[in-house]
C-alpha cells in the first residue's frame, strides 16, 4: 500500500506540474460534445435520442487521447525502467499508474457530463444513470487502454497501432454504457447492463495490471 500511495503521489504530482496537457482531454471532450447540436439539429427530442451515445463516445475518444500519456515521459527518461526493476509487486505498481490517470482524466470528464447532458436536453431521470455508467466505464477504458500503451510503448509510432489495438476491446462498454441510458428514458430496467459493466470493471480490476506489467517487461527489453 505504501509502494500505491508513493508511485499515485508522484505521478498526481507530475500531472498537477503539467496542468495544460491535463486539460486538452476535457476541452475535447465538451468541444466534441458542443459540435453536435450545431451539426446535426437543436430540436431538443433528437438531441435527448442521441445524447447518451454522443457523450460516451466523446468520454472514449478523450481517454484514447490521454491514455499514452500514463508510460510515455516515464520511459523516456528511464524511470520506467527502474520501476520495473523495483522489488514491490509489478500489478501494484500499475493499478497506482493507471489510477493516476484516470483521476486527472477520467473522473474530471464525469464530473463535467452534467452541463453537456443539459446541452444535449438529457431527461434528468437518465442523468443519474449515465454518470453511474461512466463511472463504471471510465476506469475501464484507463486500464484497457494502459495495456495497449504497455504494448507499443517501445514504437516510435505507435499512436494508429495503439487505436487498433484499444478500440475494438473499448465497444463492449460504449454499447452496455449507452444502451443503459437508452433503457432508462424508455422505462425499461437497467440492472442486467449494470451488472455487466461491474463485472467487467472487477475483471479488468483483477487481471489488467497483471497484463500491463508483462507487456512492459516484453516492450521495455
Amino acid at each position: 500500500m505504501k509502494a500505491f500511495l508513493a508511485l499515485l503521489k508522484r505521478d498526481l504530482l507530475l500531472a498537477y506540474r503539467n496542468r495544460g496537457e491535463l486539460a486538452n482531454p476535457m476541452l475535447f471532450f465538451i468541444i466534441v460534445v458542443s459540435l453536435f447540436p450545431l451539426a446535426v439539429s437543436p430540436e431538443s427530442e433528437k438531441l435527448s435520442i442521441m445524447a447518451a451515445g454522443v457523450i460516451w463516445v466523446a468520454a472514449l475518444l478523450a481517454t484514447l487521447l490521454s491514455i499514452e500519456r500514463i508510460f510515455r515521459s516515464d520511459f523516456d527518461d528511464g524511470t520506467l525502467e527502474q520501476i520495473l526493476l523495483s522489488p514491490q509487486p509489478m500489478p501494484i505498481l500499475m493499478l497506482a499508474k493507471v489510477t493516476a490517470h484516470w483521476l486527472v482524466t477520467g473522473l474530471p470528464l464525469i464530473l463535467v457530463t452534467p452541463l453537456l447532458a443539459m446541452l444535449m436536453h438529457l431527461p434528468m431521470e437518465a442523468l443519474g444513470v449515465l454518470m453511474l455508467t461512466l463511472l463504471l466505464g471510465t476506469p475501464v477504458l484507463s486500464l484497457v487502454g494502459a495495456i495497449g500503451v504497455a504494448l507499443t510503448i517501445g514504437l516510435r509510432r505507435g499512436g494508429m497501432l495503439l487505436t487498433l489495438l484499444v478500440l475494438p476491446l473499448y465497444t463492449p462498454v460504449l454499447i452496455f454504457g449507452a444502451n443503459a441510458v437508452q433503457a432508462t428514458m424508455m422505462g425499461l430496467g437497467i440492472s442486467g447492463q449494470m451488472y455487466l459493466m461491474a463485472a467487467i470493471l472487477i475483471l479488468a480490476l483483477t487481471l489488467a495490471p497483471l497484463a500491463i506489467g508483462a507487456a512492459l517487461k516484453i516492450s521495455v527489453s
